[in-house]
């Protein structure tokens, strides 16, 4: 199952990005985001149960450049009706495959995911995993999406069917709060 999984995963990776990736420099894709940002955050309670109660939370995220601006960590607060979410999400870049690998650890139960592995193409993000969710596996997408200059989308969907369809189950709207000094345009160009 798990061998399918990742052969799942690599077809829809290049899928996204129109085949396979071409080593590419796209160590600078996330320079835009780097600074302080307010984030309105939605979640489905209970993804891939059929049920649609969503909850929402408001907060901070808070990003840095790290590893000589090879990687950057996000820091994630929000706070809302059903809690808290508190986590930071480690982002790595592969030079030799022009691939970044997103990892995120939750606070509350201090688990890091599975890394989830995508690119930017045309500003947009588009990151593919695998996790499993009540003990089944289960693929996970993650998209960055612009809105405009200052806000951006990023939405989490999961996949019990590999990857035919898809549940959108998590929404966050980041609006920037303050722009760390840097000289790069919204696209990281």
């Amino acid at each position: 199952m798990k061998k399918l999984l990742a052969l799942t995963l690599l077809l829809l990776s290049n899928a996204a990005i129109g085949g396979a990736p071409a080593p590419r420099d796209g160590q600078h894709d996330f320079d835009w985001e780097i600074g302080a940002w307010g984030t309105q955050l939605k979640r489905l309670r209970e993804p891939l149960s059929g049920k649609t109660d969503w909850v929402e939370y408001a907060g901070t995220s808070v990003v840095k450049p790290v590893m000589g601006e090879r990687a950057n960590l996000v820091e994630l607060d929000v706070r809302g009706g059903a809690g808290r979410i508190a986590g930071v999400s480690l982002r790595l870049y592969q030079p030799a495959s022009g691939q970044w690998t997103l990892h995120f650890a939750n606070l509350a139960n201090g688990l890091m995911t599975e890394p989830m592995h995508g690119v930017f193409k045309d500003g947009r993000g588009s990151f593919y995993g695998q996790d499993t969710l009540d003990g089944r596996a289960i693929l996970v997408r993650f998209l960055i999406l612009p809105m405009d200059a200052g806000r951006w989308r990023f939405e989490q969907a999961y996949s019990k069917d590999g990857g035919q369809h898809w549940e959108t189950n998590w929404i966050a709207i980041d609006t920037r709060r303050e722009r760390a000094s840097t000289n790069v345009s919204p696209t990281g160009k």
